[in-house]
């Protein structure tokens, strides 16, 4: 696919529009940036692209969009937005940033997928290609943007990418060797509109697989069980419940993969450095991943054995007068939040709250069942999660303004023995940039308790 010369428009400069940006003018391409944000608000990036030639429309400032020839959306902008719909009506074409790598380069790729362990799967696949010395990159939600990437990579490179349902949405020839969906429940709602849209996004990852593919499911999570039916690709399962014909597997306490004539115990669950039953379901897809992808079986243990885990996602930051605090702020809905309470013992002082994005909060405030003692609320969702709350029965709630003011309180509502945990059940775009500045505000807010 030639860039060179082509009139491309890139609709959203964050981090995924910065490399978009620098890799189609290294390939030639004449760049216009449109963002519904000033100058002003888009300065960090705009700095990052000082070197580059760009054709900015900014905030309200008009451009002629007859004269493009593809438009790339960043992952966050809905499709549905009137420039978009202009473009679809002169029949210029809108993909996103994955589609277009894929079409730009020829290298393999593994597409990581799913509403919740995306991002501990992505890096723990990364650690067993890093240790089995294969040449790999990380990219999608997860590293730098991928197009920047995947021109300045080698035709072997292989590339995990984090793949969310608005990157995917849109896909048309995106085609990975390897994909896989960790899990299925409601998510982004107020982006898809509707459960069926975002279902749909997300098994675009499997669409264009062949009988030369993997396709890597989740036979707990019914929903994604059924996908088999509907992928060309070698279905393998992973579960942590069941024994499987064909996939990976817990038996007697330890990890089994058993393919075909193949088995083999991998590691006993109780060496994994990662805690709670989804950190096994993480660990399970990754060993399906590696494994499919030809690593050998001992690089896969030495690396279960050795992987501690993800920032923001149940990250243990300091332990306060007998009182452990985690950060989970990758608990971006309430399936993830739930997993997080089920993870720590009884006595959870429970920090939520965030931008609305139209989840249903009630199965969230049930599984508290005698673990969460006091809730501690910030954001937009903070009315919403206490009357929830409240209508279950739960009516320790506390509603305050900011992280520092959240984890004070939440010291204060704490004893020796107990653990405070950020997981917000909702994203962080009401009050933070990312869920990553949220995280590192807690323990920033954490580390100031101490000096205190």
């Amino acid at each position: 696919m030639d860039m060179e010369n082509k009139n491309i428009l890139i609709i959203g400069l964050g981090i995924s529009g910065v490399s978009t940006a620098k890799a189609l003018y290294k390939l030639g391409g004449k760049i216009v940036i449109s963002d519904s944000k000033s100058e002003q608000e888009l300065r960090e990036y705009i700095e990052q692209l000082s070197e580059v030639k760009i054709e900015y429309a900014l905030g309200d400032k008009f451009f002629n969009i007859d004269k493009i020839d593809i438009a790339v959306k960043s992952p966050g902008v809905p499709f549905d937005i009137e420039l978009i719909k202009k473009l679809e009506q002169i029949d210029v074409e809108v993909v996103t940033d994955i589609e277009l790598a894929y079409r730009l380069s020829k290298n393999k790729f593994i597409a990581i997928t799913g509403t919740n362990g995306k991002t501990t799967t992505t890096a723990l696949t990364g650690e067993m290609f890093k240790n089995s010395k294969k040449p790999y990159h990380i990219a999608g939600n997860i590293g730098v943007g991928i197009l920047w990437e995947v021109i300045n990579s080698n035709k072997e490179d292989i590339f995990i990418v984090e793949a969310s349902s608005f990157q995917l949405q849109n896909t048309v020839e995106f085609k990975p060797f390897i994909s896989l969906i960790t899990n299925m429940t409601p998510d982004h709602l107020n982006w898809h509109k509707t459960i069926e849209h975002y279902i749909n996004a997300k098994k675009k990852v499997f669409k264009n697989q062949d009988q030369h593919d993997f396709t890597i499911l989740n036979y707990d999570d019914k929903l994604v069980r059924d996908f088999n039916q509907e992928t060309d690709g070698e279905v393998i399962f992973f579960s942590t419940k069941e024994k499987l014909e064909h996939g990976i597997y817990v038996e007697n306490h330890n990890i089994v993969i058993d393919i075909g004539k193949y088995k083999v115990v991998v590691i006993g669950i109780d060496e994994l450095k990662i805690p709670g039953r989804h950190n096994l379901e993480n660990a399970l897809s990754s060993i399906a991943i590696a494994f499919s992808a030809g690593i050998d079986v001992e690089v896969i243990r030495e690396t279960l054995r050795e992987f501690e885990g993800v920032e923001h996602r149940l990250e243990f930051v300091k332990e306060i007068g007998g009182v452990r605090y985690f950060n989970d702020s990758k608990g971006t809905n309430p399936d993830a939040s739930i997993k997080a309470i089920e993870s720590l013992p009884t006595g959870i002082v429970l920090i939520a709250g965030g931008m609305d994005k139209g989840s249903d909060f009630n199965e969230f405030i049930e599984s508290f069942s005698g673990k969460v003692k006091s809730l501690v609320l910030i954001g937009e969702t903070s009315q919403i999660l206490k009357k929830t709350a409240i209508s279950h029965g739960f009516t320790d709630i506390h509603l305050v303004e900011n992280i520092d003011e959240a984890v004070r309180v939440s010291a204060s509502l704490s004893k020796s023995g107990d653990s405070v945990l950020l997981s917000p059940a909702c994203a962080s775009w009401d009050m933070f940039k990312s869920y990553e500045q949220r995280g590192e505000k807690f323990k920033d807010s954490v580390y100031k308790l101490e000096e205190a």
